[in-house]
């Protein structure tokens, strides 16, 4: 499995240089992350962008995780892309959650200002923490609520994860000691958007997916809550290289101007959109943009 993991690193890295090369001054070059909402707000960022600047936008979605998304950006190849403080926090700067919101995203700003030279744009206005995925069904039938409940009935489920929540610090390994969780074999990885769909068709009993997945209503899961607190706050933000800021400081405004627009349900209602509707995600965001006025 490590050798499988290696060379899955390896095949990503060596994609990334090939179709990446270094932003240009004449553009602005927008990542994002290999998961419906990261391209959606991706989508966002450039479309907001394009509509209150006069630069070209070129967009670099699909970038598999955060580690890659990261690397972009240190080498330039990048010059925004949508983060979670929460994974800035403990995947990036590998530190321990701490106090509020407020609290991890003036942490995170900070440190990324001082070792990385990015900024953090305001935050997009809800908090996408991950979520722990039963069959409502389930949930119902064996009167389970929480995590903590989760526990006595986990021996008997088959779990399945993202590659990314099998590796960070703020995933599967921490959570499994917090909640003494047990599955009745390892948990399988799995692409992240197939999880709550192999949920639904039982192939798997539990998944980490997120809170704002649009799939959590369509199919019936409930979000089994985290009562012992072990996720930090996951706002989502924009992340901006301080090179394109100060050869750029129109994009800065432009993200500006999306502070605290997008809710939970909204966000929600947005990934629905694209995984149940199957709309196209440019009309998604055009659509919502207009709707919000900007």
């Amino acid at each position: 499995m490590r050798l499988a993991r290696l060379v899955t690193l390896i095949a990503l890295s060596a994609i990334l240089a090939v179709s990446c090369s270094p932003s240009h001054s004449d553009r602005i070059v927008v990542g994002s992350k290999n998961f419906t909402e990261s391209f959606l707000l991706g989508e966002l960022i450039a479309q907001q962008i394009e509509n209150h600047t006069q630069l070209k936008v070129e967009r670099r979605f699909y970038l598999a995780g955060t580690y890659i998304c990261q690397q972009a950006m240190l080498a330039g190849r990048i010059d925004v892309y949508p983060e979670y403080t929460g994974t800035a926090l403990t995947a990036i700067l590998k530190e321990q959650r701490l106090g509020s919101k407020a609290q991890v995203y003036d942490r995170v700003k900070r440190e990324y200002e001082r070792r990385y030279q990015f900024t953090l744009g305001p935050p997009f206005g809800f908090n996408d923490t991950f979520a722990m995925e039963v069959r409502g069904e389930d949930a119902h039938r064996l009167g389970v609520k929480t995590l903590s409940q989760a526990t006595q009935f986990a021996p008997q489920w088959r779990a399945g994860f993202g590659y990314e929540f099998m590796e960070r610090p703020d995933g599967y390994q921490g959570l499994a000691s917090t909640y003494n969780l047990h599955f009745a074999e390892p948990p399988r990885i799995m692409d992240l958007g197939l999880l709550a769909r192999a949920l639904k068709d039982h192939q798997i009993d539990l998944a980490a997916g997120n809170a704002t997945d649009g799939l959590i209503p369509a199919l019936d899961l409930y979000v089994l809550e985290d009562d012992r607190q072990y996720f930090p706050p996951y706002e989502a933000v924009p992340v901006i290289r301080e090179q394109t800021v100060q050869r750029h400081p129109e994009v800065a405004r432009a993200l500006t101007a999306l502070e605290d627009k997008i809710s939970e349900a909204e966000m929600q209602q947005l990934n629905y959109a694209v995984d149940g509707q199957h709309r196209e995600a440019k009309e998604v965001v055009r659509e919502f943009l207009r709707r919000k006025g900007l």
